[in-house]
């Protein structure tokens, strides 16, 4: 059923459906493109899943507390494959560039399901890309709490593509079967096949030399290039070739990057304070100056520091298990627990920490990293440091542990 009003003024030249021609757009290299690309956006959306539910845990989906590099592989995936993204979206956008601008907008309810969809679909993956590249340089230019907003869109995201893949599937399936190089391109004028538009196959489009395989391949190629100038920060081996990679741990203090220094949390005089003291807020109240904590059991592990924003390292740290204090106040095992921080203000001045993690033997209350006392970037007097967890939540400047259930 065709759509009333399809008359009105033509688009502007560069709207046009034969502005920009081309022999490589076809559904061979859409279908290719769409397939990287949401491939891609699965593996965001499954990984910033797991970083939500970290940062905002749920009872009945308790995450566990290994292994200990799991949030370490899951954000490195989620940021990689989000900057990896960028080239597949520019790309595919461009494979149906004068499809966006075909006159008149709408043909049939069919045609503007799919164009909603399109519309939708690329106005929330271009937010959350780029929001995500900013958010991994620090430049916050919008008022907003960017957590929030960008998990929001997420869901966004995936349902425009569910709706999507329904609406294309049939152009979809058609462009993957499609093998034989030598067949003539599809005319990117040809907006659907569907026969209530009445549309045919049509001749092959005019335009430059450049073919669709070289398309496909250069997004391929762009995408590679920024994974491996940014991967390094997550895959130290690679850390050499790190080039646009925002943190390097070889350039931090102690090998391990800090976002917020201690100036910046206000915490540089309290942290020093010859009076500071650790405060168990359990069924029995214990307070620990410094040299209380340094007397008692001491325990090294190696985890490391996974940062929201995709960069990590690991460390030596050395200091106490946090169960062995929970017991010392007669903490039950199946409570979760709160650090709280020495700074005052801050989103993440307290964390919770779930059994599975306060639990763990690998949970600890640092004072030393790499065998040297913390500096107080790195959380001086007290860090908490635990496995499989955001670098957000690893409190520094610990002053009191309490029970929140």
């Amino acid at each position: 059923m065709n759509l009333p009003g399809r008359g009105g003024p033509p688009p502007l030249p560069m709207f046009a459906a034969d502005a920009f021609p081309s022999r490589a757009r076809s559904e061979w290299l859409t279908a290719r493109l769409g397939t990287l690309l949401g491939a891609a956006i699965a593996v965001c959306f499954a990984t910033g899943l797991v970083s939500h539910l970290h940062q905002n845990p749920v009872s009945w989906l308790p995450l566990p507390a290994g292994p200990v590099w799991g949030y370490r592989v899951s954000q490195g995936l989620h940021v990689a494959t989000g900057l990896a993204a960028l080239p597949l979206l520019v790309a595919k956008l461009w494979s149906v560039y004068p499809r966006l601008f075909v006159w008149p907008p709408v043909r049939s309810w069919r045609h503007a399901l799919e164009r909603g969809s399109v519309a939708l679909l690329a106005a929330a993956t271009g937010f959350e890309l780029l929001t995500g590249v900013l958010n991994v340089a620090h430049l916050y230019l919008w008022p907003f709490f960017f957590p929030a907003a960008h998990y929001a869109v997420a869901w966004v995201v995936a349902g425009s593509v569910l709706v999507h893949l329904a609406v294309k599937w049939p152009a979809i399936v058609r462009g993957l079967r499609h093998h034989d190089r030598r067949a003539p391109v599809d005319d990117a004028r040809a907006e659907d096949r569907s026969p209530e538009d009445g549309a045919t196959e049509a001749p092959s489009a005019p335009g430059g030399t450049v073919g669709r395989r070289a398309v496909l391949w250069a997004a391929v190629g762009g995408a590679a290039a920024i994974t491996a100038t940014t991967v390094g920060q997550t895959l130290r081996p690679l850390g050499w070739a790190g080039l646009l990679a925002p943190r390097s741990p070889e350039q931090a203090p102690q090998g391990m990057p800090v976002n917020r220094t201690a100036a910046a949390a206000g915490v540089v005089a309290a942290g020093a304070d010859p009076g500071y003291r650790l405060v168990v807020a359990g069924p029995r109240l214990a307070e620990y100056s410094l040299a209380d904590l340094q007397r008692l059991p001491q325990t090294q592990v190696d985890l490391p520091i996974a940062c929201v924003e995709g960069w990590s390292a690991t460390g030596r740290w050395s200091g106490i298990r946090l169960r062995d204090l929970l017991d010392r106040s007669g903490v039950p095992e199946s409570a979760t627990v709160r650090t709280v921080s020495l700074e005052r203000d801050g989103l993440y001045a307290s964390a919770e920490v779930p059994p599975q993690f306060a639990r763990h033997p690998d949970t600890l209350l640092a004072l030393r990293l790499d065998g040297r006392e913390l500096t107080p970037d790195h959380g001086f007097p007290v860090r908490l440091i635990a496995p499989n967890r955001p670098g957000v939540l690893q409190t520094k400047w610990v002053g009191r542990v309490e029970v929140v259930a």
